[in-house]
């Protein structure tokens, strides 16, 4: 009995590579420091906890390092040596650097937030639902199988629906995360039932396997199989915040705290992204005649409802420059979504993906920069309306030209050289995969966009309507807008950089 037992233990033995799993394992572990450490530590040292998980975040992001030297596998069958359940490969390693990246910043800017709120917001809390959150988030471009995907992609979301509403007391932040916590569970819901139909009609949920299989499943199970490859991509698109899914956005970035806005907006739209490029591209290339047209749909809905709503946006409403920043990110959010649709009818879809990496580490940067400058403004303004902008040049000249240098950068218009590399790149997409209707309402919609971006810049630079009041900045946000700054600017004077990521690795 024994010797028959002892071979079929070993064959379910799974070897780790620590290397590969560092990013989310040092970011996770950061995590539970900071919960044990609250239990002890006083409630006038807890700022120190801030900077132990910027600390954390800061060597998570070191970990990336040893992994450029080429491609890694763990939690692999050992029958099957291809089907793992962790991958590390140029695409896993653009996306976890813009996740780090994004949180570190979110934490910078969150310093300075908690320590305006003199004790309002519980310090210990926030620091590990962000630092989880964030270790779901570096977790999810590694996953190769539909499992991991899930339960990475619900780390990364629960812990933001708390950080949502964290405020007490406060109906708009509770509100705000009602509605987000209801689209996401529906959005899981989803997913999960697509997810089972796709394994009931394959049998496994590694990606790489679903994609052989797929395209061979019993003729009595094709409306099954479609079915579920339908459903899961419904349920990334709640994730995406792509229209007409998007309806939590606003009211969602208006309740939260700032800096909890600018994680969603940038890190949020990277998990949705990089789940819906793994569902797509990787696990059903063999349907992208039923999701490519649909991408492409929902690509022309996001951009055009987010950049008309933001067009709309009354300058003098309480809150306008951040759900401007909203409805912004979701007109971005559709363009992020026209590579992954040209995916689906290039012969290079490796490239197609790559553009929206590309895109996505461009956005990163300058929105991140952005909210950087409205929680600069917002510590003065505290219902940071966009005329609490007016003659923000005569207060503070270099909080205003950075901002005017995002401002620019998303529209894609000079200084703002990335802003306008990363836009190209994604409209060749579309043109190269013959989808020319798709680069004509793009750009209809980049020249829509231009108009709110231009009438926000030029607010910067007129005449203040009072004198303005100066005060300190602290260092923590004088450093994220110091690190955006130079990235933008980087960036825009280098683009091939992010040139060199169109080659995701993942094919």
């Amino acid at each position: 009995m024994s010797a028959v037992a002892q071979p079929l233990a070993q064959s379910v033995v799974q070897s780790v590579d620590w290397t590969a799993v560092a990013p989310p394992t040092v970011t996770a572990a950061v995590a539970l420091v900071v919960l044990v450490a609250d239990l002890f530590v006083p409630a006038t040292r807890k700022p120190l906890l801030g900077w132990v998980a910027v600390a954390g975040l800061a060597a998570a992001g070191l970990t990336l390092l040893p992994l450029l030297d080429g491609d890694r596998a763990t939690f692999c069958l050992t029958g099957d040596p291809r089907a793992c359940s962790y991958t590390v490969d140029r695409f896993t390693l653009a996306v976890q650097l813009l996740v780090l990246g994004g949180a570190l910043l979110t934490a910078l800017l969150s310093v300075t937030a908690l320590k305006d709120a003199r004790g309002r917001l519980p310090e210990g809390e926030f620091w590990f639902l962000l630092l989880s959150s964030a270790a779901g988030a570096a977790l999810l471009p590694a996953s190769r199988d539909l499992a991991t995907l899930v339960v990475a992609l619900e780390v990364a979301s629960l812990p933001a629906f708390a950080l949502v509403g964290i405020r007490q007391g406060d109906r708009r932040s509770s509100e705000a995360a009602l509605k987000f916590f209801l689209s996401s569970v529906t959005a899981t819901a989803v997913s999960l039932m697509g997810i089972s139909f796709v394994y009931a009609t394959t049998g496994t949920l590694y990606l790489g396997q679903v994609a052989a299989r797929l395209p061979h499943v019993d003729g009595r199970f094709h409306t099954l199989a479609a079915a579920g490859v339908v459903l899961t991509l419904v349920g990334f698109a709640f994730k995406t915040a792509a229209a007409p899914f998007h309806f939590w956005v606003p009211d969602t970035y208006v309740g939260a705290p700032l800096p909890i806005a600018a994680y969603l907006s940038v890190v949020g739209k990277a998990v949705g992204f990089s789940g819906l490029i793994l569902v797509t591209v990787v696990a059903f290339p063999s349907y992208s005649d039923a999701w490519g047209p649909a991408v492409a749909a929902l690509a022309a809905l996001t951009m055009t409802v987010g950049n008309v709503a933001a067009l709309r946006q009354q300058a003098a409403r309480a809150y306008s420059a951040v759900r401007l920043l909203a409805w912004s990110s979701v007109g971005q959010a559709g363009y992020l979504l026209v590579p992954i649709a040209s995916a689906a009818y290039d012969g290079q879809p490796r490239v197609a993906v790559g553009s929206t990496v590309a895109y996505a580490l461009m956005y990163a940067a300058v929105n991140l920069g952005a909210f950087a400058v409205a929680a600069l403004v917002g510590r003065t303004a505290a219902r940071n309306r966009l005329t609490d902008y007016r003659g923000l040049y005569a207060s503070r000249p270099l909080a205003a030209l950075l901002l005017g240098f995002f401002l620019l950068c998303l529209a894609g218009l000079p200084p703002g050289v990335i802003g306008l590399f990363a836009k190209v790149t994604v409209f060749s997409a579309a043109v190269d995969a013959g989808l020319g209707w798709l680069a004509v309402v793009m750009a209809v919609n980049v020249v829509i966009a231009l108009f709110y971006y231009l009438r926000w810049t030029a607010l910067l630079f007129r005449g203040p309507a009072e004198t303005p009041a100066g005060h300190r900045v602290p260092a923590p946000l004088t450093a994220a807008l110091a690190l955006t700054g130079v990235v933008g600017v980087a960036l825009s004077g280098a683009p091939q950089l992010v040139l060199r990521l169109a080659d995701t690795g993942l094919f």
